[in-house]
């Protein structure tokens, strides 16, 4: 058979097969969960849900929850899942794998989450945080925050003798 491997994806593609992989769903993304993995995915996306209108969508390797922009995502992974949730700051606890700038006003933070359990506060409080500043921190599209401009250094002028 004529075809090719997906580089993304590394499926067999038949030629002349119409290929999508980039299109993913929740389902496809959590059916190789462990128990305890997909018990605490269950309880993620209650809670976040709950929070109030909102996109809850699959992209790839992740599922998005987003208002005007994206405020938190999960990416299962075969141990754990892995939250990325994104605030005005950076958190400083024992439950924060990673702390990395995503852009001037946002802040990722890396959670490991293993266990149903562990979704409880303060990982619930972090994600309502999100949840609520998502708007602020997005800014309005099209527009940047204002940039301060620096003042120039002038040259002091050569007396003359």
């Amino acid at each position: 058979m004529a075809g090719r491997e997906c580089y993304h994806c590394k499926q067999w593609i038949e030629d002349g097969t119409p290929h999508d992989c980039w299109t993913t769903t929740e389902a496809t993304l959590t059916r190789d969960l462990s128990e305890d993995l997909r018990d605490a995915w269950e309880r993620l996306r209650e809670t976040a849900a709950d929070l109030g209108e909102q996109r809850i969508y699959a992209s790839h390797y992740c599922i998005m929850f987003s208002r005007k922009a994206c405020y938190f995502f999960v990416r299962p992974k075969r141990h754990v899942l892995e939250l990325c949730i994104f605030l005005g700051r950076g958190l400083k606890a024992p439950q924060v794998h990673r702390v990395e700038r995503s852009s001037r006003r946002k802040v990722a933070n890396l959670v490991h989450v293993s266990h149903r359990d562990q979704v409880e506060s303060p990982i619930t409080d972090w994600i309502r945080e999100a949840y609520e500043s998502s708007d602020r921190l997005s800014g309005r599209p099209g527009k940047t925050a204002p940039v301060a401009k620096r003042a120039k250094k002038r040259k002091p002028k050569a007396s003359a003798k």
